[in-house]
């Protein structure tokens, strides 16, 4: 979310209230999904406070999970027809491959974009187009490592159709990795995201695949580090 300018004729806050604003939108947010993540150690820091050793190592535990489950705020672009990267991390694949059958989008090839999180990348999961959901459905599997090209296939997965207002069908998938046990998906078939909304979590390092449409206009190449709702992935081919 863009900070706003402050309006003409407002008047001044406090030093204190000042510097909390500052950190506020410099320091960013943690997802719910994390609170346990955090209450936990923070409560071994608490009780071990007569122990230095345990009192360091659970504030220690508490703070990269507080890092680990950042939420920071995106701006999408306003430009008509383009698909944002649903997470941060690194490009793995850029190819055509068949959709996750589950969805029921055919066994022809589409674009698709692979994007590799490691366990320092945010790891919340945002809508890579502003529609309609139209599917959700989760498929057990192994956890091989997320950047292996088998992942997509045999990991456990969970997919999501949305379709656009002008009824583009742009499939993401959250797949676990070598160390993530829990996909969260808080979507529901029938729910509208907006373009760049957060919908879902993966811990702890993963990959989330986007499948495009038939003549869609591919924007990056592997390698790129993304923006979750940012960094453009590619552009909508026009429906007549």
């Amino acid at each position: 979310m863009a900070r706003k300018p402050t309006p003409a004729g407002t008047p001044p806050t406090s030093g204190v209230a000042h510097m909390v604003d500052l950190v506020r939108h410099v320091v960013p947010p943690m997802h719910p999904g994390g609170i346990p993540f955090v209450a936990a150690p923070l409560a071994v820091a608490t009780l071990g406070r007569r122990k230095p050793w345990l009192r360091r190592a659970g504030l220690a535990s508490a703070l990269a999970c507080a890092t680990f489950f950042r939420h920071p705020h995106r701006v999408p672009p306003n430009r008509a027809g383009v698909v944002v990267a649903p997470a941060d991390g690194e490009i793995a694949l850029v190819d055509h491959a068949v959709p996750p059958a589950e969805l029921g989008l055919g066994s022809e090839e589409r674009p698709r974009v692979s994007i590799f999180l490691s366990v320092l990348d945010v790891h919340v999961q945002r809508s890579p187009v502003g529609g309609t959901v139209r599917s959700v459905v989760h498929t057990p599997g192994k956890f091989l490592s997320a950047d292996l090209a088998d992942a997509s296939e045999v990991n456990e997965r969970t997919s999501m159709l949305i379709e656009t207002r002008d009824g583009a069908e742009v499939a993401v998938v959250q797949i676990a990795g070598l160390l993530a046990r829990r996909i969260v998906n808080d979507a529901q078939i029938g729910d509208t995201l907006p373009i760049g909304d957060t919908y879902g979590l993966i811990r702890f390092g993963s990959r989330v695949d986007t499948y495009l449409p038939a003549g869609s206009t591919v924007l990056v190449e592997r390698g790129q580090r993304t923006i979750g709702a940012e960094t453009v992935l590619a552009q909508l081919p026009t429906l007549s």
